[in-house]
């Protein structure tokens, strides 16, 4: 089984599709992008993609080992998202030969539902409350809120009380269920440390990202150690050497992205590395079907699985949705807040070809927003 043809497809509302072909006329899809960086991302796939014709698609794991050493300079969000594409098609490819759901490739599945969350309201939540009644309404048992608009860093009395009485009228609506806070590195370090025992008594399942990623490896520590509250991130850390000083600083929860970290291959090993340190997985995937696919083949497999993102009906997809790009969405319905297990072949989905090949002669320009603060400098998204 050889591949034959790598093709990527820029389909709104901001996602990057990679279809690879063989030699005997299998398909497998993958979803490599970068959030606002989709076209720097496919030219990247296409670049790697030229000596990987003619290559034996069954032999993913050499194939990741030469696309992510061979070429001496290595990781960053760019080339990992490159790699996770290809990586999470040849996966798709292996299942498929052999009749299976990746899932069984990966040691079999060791549950048969996956707990997932819905996203509610945008980066500046009006009636938040209202949105997370509908949200259980559809069938979930837990949701997800930007807590808080920009930030400044020493906080002031107004911001701090913002954000708690965000976080209680949706503590409120969602009774016992769950609820999670993402901060969006938004927070400094000072606020970080200011807020969190605030929001103990709330009990969010977890806060994402309360910093950003180049404060992560100093400040972690000191905010677990003073507050309870189950901290999460990772979205934006690519291999799993950028996971040891996370899990060293003792977050609760590993996010990796399989649309950024290196794909499945990598994914199943960052969830390994976490059950090592006692740490959840909680995948971040606010990204396409091929991604969320990808995402609950892992989930499946570990055992330290937690809960699942995923982007139905998320702020971000205007006008499109995870369902437009899928031949039978049923595959995804949520049903007591989870997913039941995929037993198609692969990823388990079927894409719709057609569909994927007229979105992309539209393609899209998705850029992530800029925010600044009132004094006019760069604020945080």
């Amino acid at each position: 089984m050889k591949i034959a043809r790598i093709e990527t497809f820029l389909v709104p509302p901001r996602w990057l599709f990679v279809r690879v072909e063989t030699d005997d006329g299998l398909v497998g899809w993958g979803e490599p992008v970068v959030e606002g960086r989709a076209r720097t991302v496919r030219a990247a796939v296409e670049e790697l993609s030229e000596p990987l014709v003619g290559r034996d698609a069954n032999r993913i794991e050499d194939i990741w080992q030469e696309l992510t050493r061979a070429g001496f300079y290595r990781g960053g969000a760019v080339f990992a998202s490159a790699v996770a594409g290809i990586d999470q098609a040849l996966w798709d490819l292996a299942g498929k030969r052999l009749s299976v759901p990746i899932h069984e490739l990966l040691g079999g599945p060791v549950r048969d539902r996956a707990r997932v969350y819905a996203w509610i309201a945008g980066d500046r939540p009006d009636d938040i409350a209202a949105e997370a009644h509908v949200r259980r309404e559809q069938g979930f048992d837990c949701v997800k809120m930007n807590g808080s608009a920009e930030l400044t860093a020493i906080p002031s009395p107004r911001e701090v009380s913002d954000v708690v009485a965000r976080a209680s009228a949706v503590r409120e609506a969602m009774g016992d269920d769950d609820f999670a806070l993402d901060f969006h590195g938004r927070f400094s370090p000072a606020m970080a440390r200011r807020t969190l025992p605030l929001l103990e008594p709330l009990n969010p399942l977890f806060v994402e990202e309360p910093v950003v990623p180049e404060l992560a490896a100093e400040h972690l520590p000191r905010l677990t150690a003073v507050s309870t509250v189950p901290i999460a991130t990772g979205e934006r850390a690519y291999s799993r050497w950028d996971f040891v000083p996370l899990m060293d600083a003792g977050i609760a929860v590993a996010q990796p992205d399989v649309s950024h970290c290196g794909g499945i291959s990598e994914m199943r090993r960052i969830a390994a590395q976490a059950e090592t340190h006692g740490i959840s997985l909680a995948p971040h995937c606010p990204l396409g079907p091929i991604a969320l696919a990808a995402c609950l083949q892992v989930d499946f497999a570990s055992p330290n699985f937690l809960i699942q993102e995923q982007s139905r009906g998320i702020h971000y997809n205007d006008d499109w949705d995870v369902l437009d790009y899928v031949l039978d969405g049923s595959v995804f319905e949520v049903v007591d807040g989870a997913i039941e297990r995929l037993t198609g072949p692969g990823l388990g989905i079927e894409i719709d070809d057609r569909a994927v090949r007229s979105a992309d002669k539209r393609g899209h320009d998705w850029r992530a927003p800029v925010w600044r603060h009132r004094d006019g400098s760069l604020a945080e998204w």
